[in-house]
């Protein structure tokens, strides 16, 4: 992948649905401590990292 806004589209995207199903993961009772937590954010975070080093252009 060469195009820089692509790779970091797709890197948002894998992060944004790490954080969904971490959300409606195994608390989805609707209930209190529902949400999102810290450790789904840092996993989101690092999925989005290793998408964006994992796409980049290979070298020449």
């Amino acid at each position: 992948m060469r195009d820089r806004g692509l790779r970091t589209s797709i890197a948002v995207l894998v992060g944004l649905a790490v954080i969904y199903f971490g959300a409606t993961g195994h608390r989805s009772n609707g209930g209190e401590g529902s949400g999102v937590s810290g450790g789904v954010v840092l996993i989101a975070v690092l999925a989005a990292l290793l998408v964006y080093y994992l796409t980049r252009p290979a070298a020449k």
